[in-house]
C-alpha cells in the first residue's frame, strides 16, 4: 500500500476546513495512518520547497506557511498518491475543477488550502520529513474489505 503526505496549509486552518477536507479522504476509502498539528520552521520549509527556495517569491511562501500551524497527515491506500492528487485538484486553484478541494475552497496559487505529494518518489521523501517512524500507525482497517476486492488486498 502506498503512503502519501498531505499538509493542510494555514488558510485551511484559519478557515475551519480541516474536518471537511479530512472527510473527503476518508469517504474515498483511504486510511489515515499519521496526523499531527505543527508549526513549520525555516529549515523544514527550505527543504520542503527546495525547488523554489531560490526564487524571489519564496520569502512570501515561507511567511505564509509560518503564519499558522499546519495539519500534517499521512494517508495510505492502493494508488494513494494519485487518488489524493485527484481529490486535491490542480495547484492553480482558480482553474481547479469543482468537486476538488482546491476547486471548492481556494482561489490562489499559494493560498490553495492543501499540499499533496505529487509522486510516489516525492511521498517517500515527504512522509519522513514530517513524521517519525513511531508516528505512522499500522493497523487493520476493516473498511478495506468494502473498499477493495480480495485480489487487490492480496
Amino acid at each position: 500500500m502506498e503512503k502519501t503526505l498531505v499538509l493542510l496549509k494555514p488558510d485551511a486552518i484559519q478557515r475551519g476546513l480541516v474536518g471537511e477536507i479530512m472527510g473527503r479522504f476518508e469517504k474515498k476509502g483511504l486510511k489515515l495512518v499519521g496526523l499531527k498539528m505543527m508549526r513549520l520552521d525555516e529549515a523544514v520549509l527550505r527543504e520542503h520547497y527546495a525547488h523554489i527556495a531560490d526564487k524571489p517569491f519564496f520569502p512570501g511562501v515561507s511567511k505564509f506557511m509560518k503564519s499558522s500551524p499546519v495539519v500534517a497527515m499521512c494517508w495510505e491506500g492502493l494508488g494513494a498518491v494519485n487518488a489524493v492528487r485527484l481529490i486535491t485538484g490542480i495547484t492553480k486553484a482558480r482553474e481547479a475543477d469543482g468537486g476538488t478541494i482546491r476547486g471548492d475552497f481556494a482561489m490562489s496559487v499559494s493560498c490553495n488550502v492543501i499540499h499533496a505529494s505529487d509522486s510516489i518518489e516525492t511521498a517517500s521523501k515527504e512522509v519522513p520529513r514530517f513524521f517519525n517512524p513511531d508516528e505512522i500507525h499500522e493497523y487493520y482497517k476493516s473498511e478495506f474489505e468494502h473498499v477493495y476486492n480480495d485480489e487487490e488486498l492480496n
